[in-house]
């Protein structure tokens, strides 16, 4: 009778949650969903399903990678993460602290990081695809982010973890 109840209220959970688009806010926590989150612990692991007796789908073993929350239910948060995989994990795994992937257009592309927002300013790095830089913040169309031996400023298209033209102070 519980496993038919739990799947009754993750079923629930995943209709009312996802599949709504005037939907703004998680039920559980009141924040925008979606928004971008990172992990907090370098062990964290991906269920099926939104309590810790679903199989684990995947297990992530990076803090600070960002991801995307697409659904709440209690204390567990359906996420996406920038190879498009989703699955549930427990909310204290999550951090607020925002972060990004550095994508390029080809693997072998490396992305230039400037001194300031602007194409023109002196480049500061260059960033191979997959990089994962703290974001500091976003404004015009550009992201100031940092982390191992960088700091400067990317175009935020080059960005995963941060939505288009999204503002970050």
């Amino acid at each position: 009778m519980r496993s038919v109840i739990h799947a009754f209220l993750f079923l629930a959970a995943v209709a009312s949650s996802g599949a709504c688009a005037d939907v703004a806010v998680g039920s559980a926590s009141g924040l925008p969903v979606p928004r971008f989150v990172s992990l907090k612990a370098d062990r964290v692991n991906m269920h099926i399903g939104p309590a810790k007796h679903y199989e684990t789908k995947w297990v992530y073993q990076r803090a600070g990678l960002p991801v995307e929350i697409t659904a709440e239910f209690e204390n567990w948060r359906r996420i996406r993460d920038s190879d498009g995989t989703e699955g549930w994990v427990y909310h204290s795994l999550l951090s607020g602290r925002r972060s990004g992937i550095v994508i390029a257009k080809s693997k072998d592309e490396l992305v230039p990081l400037h001194e300031k927002p602007d194409l023109e300013s002196a480049v500061v790095a260059r960033l191979e695809p997959g990089v994962i830089g703290a974001v500091k913040r976003c404004a015009d169309g550009w992201c100031r982010i940092s982390g191992r031996g960088f700091e400067g400023w990317i175009p935020q298209v080059r960005l995963w973890g941060v939505y288009p033209n999204e503002k970050i102070e």
